[in-house]
């Protein structure tokens, strides 16, 4: 009996050990691999555009980002304390403007810093105004290739120092999708999470404020993010992207109206500083035959015509109409099922990179 008590102690002593050592391993001895990295958190570089999300109330009663971006950053950091937890984050300063007043040049400038640090970081969080910020998600989409990694625009409908401001949960799960197993440009807002690409600012004032245009959102916020099948996932391999900068600002949008005047896009032609032109024509893409002479002469002048629709769903289908189909026989590129951000964006680009290929690149994917 006493021997069996003994041969007991020693058995339970040495699971004991075992027990002991495994867990002594696993703090001290195992790394967290993350994506092939030892790192037991993953690393998040936040790009600051400023924007609502970082706005104070002015003397006058209206709001402007911080004079200051110094402080400005500051109030981002005061959002939520806690981010730090989801992943370790540094920030690099890009802008603290409105978003308005954003231009191809902060687009370069972000394309610029997503390139020199894409292999330090896991993922990227972009703080933007909401106002241009499906535009910018847009020339993120288009300019960077081999992307492997996700990119998220995130901002606020209401000012961060607001006890009821949007800005924390925007701000923490933007910080969750990029670290989450998937890549592309995304925007997350409210309970949405929409591919880069087919993002158009809905609501000026509404929480909900984005949609998606020609697709369904690339996934949605419950308690947690819910990702669809479809989303690309993260490329795990070591690799690097390619960055296509340039941006041609001088195209011009024009809306049709009831009895509007040909001459005033004709009288355009004469300026050479416009390199394109997006119209924004009825239903599935008509035009008034009185535009004509308009379409002949840009045709003439090589100058690119771009034709989508005015409304918010649907898509330009120009054959279906007599008055669709005569100007695409005139030179007029459909939009498609597309936003106008995109449109706007993929034609600026391509001035810039592929003139000769318009058409084409108003036509791709991206």
């Amino acid at each position: 009996m006493k021997g069996f008590l003994f041969n007991r102690g020693i058995i339970i002593t040495l699971k004991r050990s075992w027990i002991f050592l495994l867990i002594f391993s696993t703090l001290f001895f195992v790394p967290t691999l993350i994506d092939g990295k030892e790192n037991s958190k993953k690393k998040v570089l936040v790009l600051f555009c400023g924007g609502t999300i970082v706005m104070e109330e002015k003397a006058d009663g209206s709001l402007n980002v911080p004079d200051s971006k110094e402080t400005a950053i500051e109030i981002l950091k005061s959002i939520e304390p806690r981010l730090s937890s989801i992943a370790e984050y540094e920030i690099e300063f890009i802008a603290n403007i409105d978003s308005t007043n954003i231009t191809p040049k902060e687009w370069d400038k972000i394309l610029f810093a997503i390139k020199n640090n894409y292999k330090k970081y896991d993922g990227f969080v972009i703080t933007h105004g909401t106002d241009t910020m499906a535009y910018t998600a847009s020339a993120l989409s288009i300019a960077i290739k081999n992307l492997g990694k996700p990119i998220v625009l995130t901002g606020s409908q209401i000012p961060g120092y607001k006890i009821e401001t949007d800005a924390r949960r925007n701000l923490v799960n933007a910080f969750i999708l990029a670290v989450m197993d998937v890549s592309g440009v995304f925007i997350v807002f409210d309970e949405k999470i929409i591919l880069g690409s087919m993002a158009t600012k809905a609501s000026e004032s509404k929480l909900d404020a984005f949609e998606s245009v020609g697709g369904e959102d690339a996934g949605e916020i419950r308690a947690d993010l819910k990702i669809k099948d479809w989303v690309k996932r993260r490329v795990k391999e070591e690799h690097d992207i390619e960055i296509e900068p340039g941006f041609e600002p001088d195209i011009f949008v024009y809306t049709l109206t009831p009895g509007c005047d040909p001459y005033d896009l004709e009288f355009l032609l004469q300026n050479n500083r416009i390199k394109g032109i997006i119209i924004r024509g009825y239903g599935t893409g008509n035009i008034p035959y009185t535009f004509e002479n308009f379409f002949k002469k840009a045709k003439e002048k090589g100058l690119p015509v771009i034709v989508t629709t005015q409304c918010l769903h649907g898509k330009t289908i120009m054959s279906v109409y007599d008055v669709g189909k005569r100007f695409v026989e005139l030179g007029a590129i459909e939009g498609g099922e597309q936003s106008l951000e995109i449109l706007c964006v993929k034609l600026m680009w391509a001035l810039k990179n592929s003139p000769d290929e318009v058409k084409e690149i108003i036509n791709k994917k991206f």
